[in-house]
């Protein structure tokens, strides 16, 4: 027992690691994204522009998300797998309700003439493109894992003493919806 004891550590603190030096580099990507874009305020040919509402719809339904992810998590410590289940599989349909919520904010967007690239397109709008949908493949991601998550809960393959899965699910999870309400914000007010 004390060996698969320190195993299960042993794994849970190497993946743990490796899951921050991931989160550090993104954390990087976006830092560098949106310093860029603090920069290219400063152009004559830039515009401000508005947020699409799906937008703030997205936002409401990734912190959801979140707290549903928290509660799973909670859930699993207790050995409440039906609990866990509920939770998980919440976080997974709000997760691509988020996505489904983020190409209406791009059909949004190119409704009010608001271009990715081209003739009627804007390095404003631009940037804002190249950011959100740099972090929709990250959530898109993150979806996939879910899938995997919620798949291996069903099989009843995580306990209150291996739940490592949800773990670190859930800490790329809550990185993803700080880093979008981080976006969400830095677009609103910097236009």
């Amino acid at each position: 027992m004390f060996k698969i004891d320190m195993e299960y550590k042993l794994r849970r603190k190497t993946s743990l690691q490796m899951l921050w030096v991931a989160i550090i580099s993104m954390i990087m990507v976006f830092a560098g994204l949106t310093s860029a874009y603090i920069i290219s305020t400063k152009r004559e040919d830039w515009i401000s522009f508005n947020l699409p509402s799906a937008f703030y719809i997205s936002s409401v339904l990734i912190i959801v998300s979140s707290i549903s992810f928290i509660l799973a998590k909670r859930a699993i410590k207790k050995g409440e797998k039906t609990q866990t289940s509920l939770f998980l599989g919440t976080s997974l349909l709000l997760g691509i309700a988020f996505i489904v919520s983020q190409f209406y904010g791009f059909k949004e967007l190119i409704a009010a003439g608001l271009y990715f690239t081209g003739a009627q397109s804007n390095i404003a709008t631009s940037f804002l493109y190249v950011i959100t949908v740099t972090h929709l493949v990250h959530v898109m991601a993150a979806v996939l894992v879910l899938i995997f998550i919620v798949v291996k809960q069903f099989k009843g393959g995580y306990t209150p003493e291996n739940y490592i899965g949800i773990e670190l699910g859930s800490l790329f999870w809550h990185f993803l919806d700080a880093l979008w309400i981080y976006l969400f914000l830095f677009f609103y007010f910097i236009r």
